[in-house]
């Protein structure tokens, strides 16, 4: 209980850190989508906007997710969890509190944030006893950044050009997004479906083996779009490390409700 009690103290502390750092920045020109904010872009990105977003519909400047699925900590083995993630797009930040259970009694909480350029994730078994404290490297900033540019998709807004997405061609059904904060810039491949969705995120990301940040193909796949709140988002995904060409899904999860700033 009291383990619980401090945990979700904190959360809530980090939290209203992001809202602050979100109420202090300044917005961008546009308030409101228009086709005006796809001039330049490769097609199938001005395909995908076309797609993910009503004309008019107000750019986000934070969200709240939340999540159920199942975690997987050695492959073939899953469990279930639930989570809330909290987003800010100006400046560029989340935070994932997780629920996941591991053990009968005890679940373990998990939570993985971007906040102020650095990355942490931090693990405890009953909110209390330490399991994973990784945080302040370059990897665990770009590993954090990164993810956020993929999750993206769940607030479509915060991937225009204006929100500081830069999208670059590759070929007819796919471009790379690239967003940079502060010194860390990352990137990924984004390829689109028929009806213009995002369906799969490829990117090298740094994956803990013993200790040592080592870069990996990283992947997330989406599916089961649907609108909400004047923008088409995918309602389930997959994510997973590309390891010697064997696929480790490691995250499978589907958005429960959504809500907008």
């Amino acid at each position: 209980m009291f383990g619980a009690f401090f945990w979700d103290r904190e959360t809530v502390r980090m939290i209203g850190r992001m809202a602050e750092g979100s109420a202090r920045s300044e917005a961008p020109g546009a308030t409101g989508f228009s086709r005006d904010l796809l001039a330049g872009l490769p097609a199938p990105v001005a395909r995908y906007f076309e797609f993910a977003l009503a004309p008019g519909r107000r750019l986000v400047r934070r969200a709240r997710l939340s999540q159920a699925g199942e975690f997987s900590t050695s492959p073939g083995e899953w469990k279930p969890f639930t989570a809330v993630e909290y987003f800010s797009v100006h400046p560029p930040g989340f935070v994932w509190d997780a629920r996941i259970r591991m053990a009968p009694l005890f679940p373990v909480r998990v939570r993985d944030s971007y906040l102020a350029g650095q990355g942490t994730m931090r693990g405890a078994l009953a909110s209390l006893l330490p399991v994973m404290d990784q945080h302040g490297t370059p990897e665990m900033a770009a590993g954090s950044l990164v993810r956020y540019l993929a999750e993206a998709v769940w607030l479509p807004t915060a991937l225009l050009p204006c929100e500081g997405v830069q999208w670059a061609p590759i070929d007819e059904t796919s471009a790379r997004a690239t967003l940079t904060d502060g010194p860390t810039s990352v990137w990924l491949d984004a390829h689109f479906g028929e009806n213009g969705e995002i369906d799969e995120v490829a990117t090298m990301r740094h994956r803990d083996v013993k200790g040592t940040p080592l870069l990996t193909p990283w992947i997330g796949h989406f599916k089961n779009y649907e609108r909400r709140d004047g923008m088409t988002i995918p309602l389930a995904g997959e994510v997973e490390w590309l390891v010697a060409g064997e696929r480790l899904p490691y995250w499978r999860g589907r958005i429960v409700e959504a809500s907008y700033l």
